[in-house]
């Protein structure tokens, strides 16, 4: 899993991209604990510069920096392509020691990591092939990502900008599939199938995605019907409960959301917003239904997303 992270907004704006490795079969209650280690730091990335020219240079520097993040990449994934070819001898829980064969099952990453890492366009999937304009529509009718493809005719044609008919039709192929110049990170890993690797990252599709662009329709809604402080007072009424976190504030007065506070507020909000929504006039009857429905639907969605 990965992550890129501002560290600050002093001295330049320091960032790092650290990337981080865990075991998959770890109950979930367990992994996210901060003091059981159970997720272990194994490098920071290069951060490359955005270049928005398109001028030969650039060109020739977005190659350099493919190249660059493959190579750290490589490094990276030696020992457990090593690990998966030869074996590890691993402690295991009844104090035995086996010779275990750990292979990568998945990575977590959010989207536009995932584009720079998989080397594709940001409008293209990981996952498979699927045209830009049926994304969510007929996704599951396309074959998987043929990422090995792509490598030999990047392989076939190194330079993209000549006018031949191998490379007009490598430029073309390229456009319709979503490619872009750069490696996959991920390719040539033992036992690995590569549109596999991609996992749905919670924190950034979920919590701080579709949950604070739900909230934000919300606010509207209730200020529109006048209803923001009936939610407010009903989310601050809430009696404590183990792992639930009374809110103390009113969610305008919170200027920066966490991922913990968000699935803390997403399982009471359709309770509370119901609450709220309570005794309509005859004109607010069919609009807070379809409202509280819209609602509904989404928490369902985030509820089964975890699976």
């Amino acid at each position: 899993m990965s992550d890129q992270t501002n560290l600050t907004n002093y001295s330049g704006g320091k960032k790092a991209w650290p990337v981080y490795i865990t075991i998959g079969n770890l109950p979930s209650t367990i992994r996210n604990r901060p003091g059981s280690m159970a997720i272990v730091l194994l490098g920071l990335l290069p951060i490359l510069p955005k270049l928005a020219k398109s001028s030969r240079a650039d060109k020739l520097q977005r190659m350099i920096n493919a190249d660059t993040l493959s190579g750290v990449f490589k490094l990276i994934f030696a020992p457990l392509n090593s690990a998966v070819r030869e074996g590890a001898r691993i402690d295991c829980a009844d104090g035995k020691i086996r010779r275990c064969f750990p292979i990568m099952s998945g990575c977590i990453a959010h989207h536009m990591e995932n584009i720079t890492l998989h080397g594709i366009k940001s409008n293209a999937s990981p996952k498979c092939e699927v045209p830009p304009e049926e994304l969510g529509i007929r996704a599951g009718h396309h074959g998987a990502r043929d990422y090995a493809r792509f490598e030999r005719y990047q392989c076939e044609n190194p330079s993209l900008d000549s006018e031949t008919d191998d490379t007009a039709h490598a430029r073309h192929t390229n456009e319709t599939h979503g490619i872009k110049r750069g490696q996959n990170v991920f390719q040539g890993l033992v036992r690995v199938s590569t549109p596999d690797l991609h996992k749905p990252d919670m924190l950034h599709a979920i919590y701080l995605g579709l949950f604070k662009h739900m909230m934000n329709w919300i606010q509207g809604f209730l200020k529109k019907h006048a209803r923001q402080q009936a939610f407010d007072d009903a989310r601050k009424a809430l009696p404590p409960y183990p792992e639930f976190f009374v809110p103390k504030k009113a969610y305008r007065e919170v200027t920066q959301w966490q991922g913990k506070e968000m699935r803390n507020l997403g399982r009471c909000l359709l309770g509370v917003l119901a609450v709220a929504l309570r005794q309509p006039d005859s004109t607010q009857v069919q609009p807070f239904r379809r409202a509280l429905t819209c609602v509904r639907s989404l928490l369902d969605f985030t509820m089964m997303a975890q699976y």
